[in-house]
């Protein structure tokens, strides 16, 4: 496999004025694209980092192992390989990663790249910070066994009679953005893929299952699993889908609607904050003046405004405030669900403390001896994994002790 530019050494090779003006083009098989005359773009090795380049008109073989069949754009060792700001566009690979192949990719765009058997965009890497479009593979249009963060699939399809995971497949993907992706057997938008705070929606596959076999934490999403975790179904309001524009709109249910704990960047798609207002948003792009510290989707689903009149309002009378409430998970409209603690049990040996819980929250249990001050409260455990309707942690260390205070509060 021929390669236009091959970076063999662990350093970093940065453009000047970054990828609208900055490329790397390969070369593509009259005829048949792939083939033995093909030029890849970039060939990284381990621990060599790309930055701020278009890279083009790729293409891999068609005859010999996945290295030479593989990543038209680029080809990465493995994770230890970094794209970053880069764009990557109408690249093809025959077998696995049209656009690339293994590697990390951070601000990436992947445009109009294709492979005829696995990933038309990236395969057992990391993206951080890209854009994935109209790319094209029978397994991964987008995405092929990448990590991707901060990045943008659309427009990428998985073809042939298989094809599977238009967008992205046998990948994990944080903060993204997955839509108007397609396949022609199932997985329209992904396939055995792992997605946290990615908005999954207008994605299609032909026939089979759409978005299958995805395990979905904080996401926007046409069909969220049953065993997801903070999903919603509603529509993500982009600014101009048509024209390319993934941008929230000022009402998008995506708003506040994330996890900090898959953040993997300060700066979002845009390079602006990637959390404002309290709490990251959903999707590739953070709204930067949102006017609720609410998540939207939360507030609409209980009928509250999204101004910010009602964030500190307690409307079921239970102490805790609407914000309170929507980060503990309770329902802000009945006085019967709150974050509280029960009475504990003894058994003469060992305390049992239970409190009032949703599944979906991770908790932490704090004791005190007194309650002079609150800094005499000390960590008994944090990570405690949510049950339905009550959790309990077992205190081996209490009994025989006098008083014990406890207090219990959402991670």
């Amino acid at each position: 496999m021929t390669n236009r530019v091959a970076v063999t050494k662990q350093l970093t090779l940065r453009s000047v004025n970054g990828p609208a003006v900055t490329v790397i083009e390969g070369y593509q098989v009259p005829g048949t694209t792939n083939g033995d005359g093909a030029i890849r773009c970039v060939y990284l090795t381990n621990g060599a980092v790309l930055s701020g380049f278009t890279l083009t008109k790729g293409a891999t073989r068609i005859s010999g192992d996945d290295v030479e069949r593989s990543g038209g754009g680029v080809w990465c060792m493995s994770t230890r390989a970094v794209v970053t700001n880069c764009i990557l566009t109408a690249n093809w690979a025959y077998a696995y990663g049209g656009g690339a192949y293994s590697g990390t990719m951070d601000n990436c765009t992947f445009n109009a790249n294709s492979t005829s058997y696995h990933g038309g965009r990236a395969c057992h890497g990391t993206l951080r910070n890209c854009k994935l479009t109209s790319n094209s593979a029978m397994y991964g249009g987008g995405a092929w066994g990448g990590r991707l963060n901060n990045c943008t699939l659309t427009g990428n399809s998985a073809a042939g009679l298989y094809g599977i995971g238009g967008g992205a497949y046998y990948s994990t993907l944080n903060d993204c953005t997955i839509t108007d992706n397609s396949a022609s057997y199932h997985g329209g938008g992904a396939d055995s893929s792992r997605l946290n705070n990615c908005i999954l929606y207008y994605n299609k596959a032909e026939s089979g299952l759409n978005d299958s076999f995805v395990a979905l934490s904080y996401c926007c999403t046409t069909s969220a699993p049953a065993d997801g975790i903070g999903n919603i179904t509603n529509a993500p309001l982009f600014v101009d889908r048509l024209n390319g524009n993934l941008r929230l709109q000022s009402n998008s249910p995506c708003i506040n609607a994330g996890n900090h704990a898959y953040v993997s960047s300060i700066t979002d798609l845009d390079g602006n904050p990637r959390i404002v207002g309290g709490t990251v948003d959903i999707g590739a792009y953070e709204f930067q003046t949102p006017t609720s510290l609410l998540s939207y989707a939360w507030a609409r689903q209980y009928g509250l405004p999204t101004d910010g009149s009602a964030d500190f309002t307690d409307n079921d009378a239970d102490t805790l405030n609407n914000w309170q409430e929507w980060r503990a998970g309770t329902i802000p409209t009945n006085a019967l669900s709150v974050l509280r603690l029960l009475t504990p049990a003894s058994d003469g040996t060992n305390l049992t403390v239970t409190w009032e819980s949703v599944a979906g929250r991770n908790y932490f249990l704090e004791s005190s001896p007194d309650l002079s001050s609150t800094s005499a409260f000390t960590r008994l455990a944090t990570d405690i994994w949510g049950q339905t309707n009550t959790t309990s942690y077992v205190d081996t260390n209490a009994v025989g002790v006098s008083p014990r205070f406890y207090r219990v509060g959402v991670e």
